[in-house]
């Protein structure tokens, strides 16, 4: 059973939960997860409908990628727990909580899915939560937030964040540099993984591109998409080229030797090795190993 706080999610995609022919369709572009959304995406008048629609659609359909369902908010609105009781039962393999803010709510969704895992006979953790931050009050707890169970994901949603700073999107994201700095040290001070947010702008192809080097270079785990076609950009920058798979593949054979034979020192390219290049090395192995690529070529 593969770690659900390690699982290969370089790509979750918004699908919106009313659409029949988009849910039908949504695992054909290669996401690594997909995101259906009975949130901000649907409207009041179609709440019910969405709801029901995905729940059929999970028991139905058999998913490629893995499943993940937005809810709305349980306390902060009157359609969160008629979400959780309709969609639960349905088996999607996480729940996002929206706008979250507090330990107390991050509890509440974890009892109602443990209730639904007895009730089924589901093994415990069979669905799991990813928590959005999108407020200034969810940033202040989002470490504490992060460290709650069936917590094995944290992103940042930075439409409502901006608009609760009062300020707005710019094409450097400085506005974001906080956020994203404090998430992501949460994340990984609880060692689940981070997401960034959505890049609204699908025809801003070089705009998107930059972003994700961005956000990949601070050390974030994948990025939410709003359309099929930002799926492989992202892909491909969270994927590890050759030239650094074959260095990770030497460092870590020759940190196996050392320590077979009782080494001091670790060289390899001229370059010493310690224990940061090493965690480094086993990181990008584990993101080649995700990606299906094939490590024989390199040893």
């Amino acid at each position: 059973m593969i770690d659900p706080k390690t699982k290969l999610r370089r790509t979750m995609m918004f699908v919106p939960a009313n659409s029949p022919k988009m849910i039908n369709n949504a695992d054909i572009y290669g996401a690594d997860s997909i995101m259906f959304d009975v949130e901000d995406a649907i409207a009041v008048t179609e709440k019910d409908t969405a709801r029901l629609l995905i729940s059929h659609a999970l028991m139905a359909i058999k998913f490629k990628s893995e499943t993940v369902v937005r809810i709305n908010h349980p306390t902060q609105t009157p359609f969160g727990m008629d979400d959780l009781a309709c969609i639960l039962p349905a088996k999607p393999d996480m729940i996002r909580l929206p706008k979250v803010e507090s330990v107390e709510e991050v509890q509440l969704v974890a009892a109602e899915i443990e209730k639904v895992e007895k009730r089924h006979g589901w093994p415990e953790g069979t669905i799991n939560i990813i928590g959005a931050i999108e407020s200034i009050k969810g940033l202040y707890n989002v470490r504490e937030i992060c460290k709650q169970p069936r917590f094995v994901a944290v992103a940042l949603g930075a439409e409502d964040f901006i608009a609760n700073i009062k300020t707005q999107r710019t094409k450097t994201g400085v506005e974001l540099y906080h956020a994203r700095s404090e998430i992501l040290m949460a994340a990984r001070h609880a060692e689940i993984q981070c997401f960034d947010t959505v890049f609204s702008d699908i025809e801003d192809v070089e705009g998107f591109r930059s972003e994700v080097n961005f956000i990949h270079d601070m050390g974030f785990d994948g990025k939410s998409v709003v359309h099929p076609k930002q799926i492989k950009i992202v892909n491909e920058i969270y994927t590890p080229t050759e030239k650094q798979i074959r260095h990770a593949v030497k460092v870590l054979s020759s940190f196996a030797d050392a320590l077979k034979n009782n080494k001091g020192v670790i060289s390899v390219d001229g370059k010493m090795i310690d224990g940061p290049i090493v965690v480094r090395a086993e990181r990008v192995v584990a993101q080649a190993k995700a990606a299906g690529i094939d490590l024989q070529q390199f040893q």
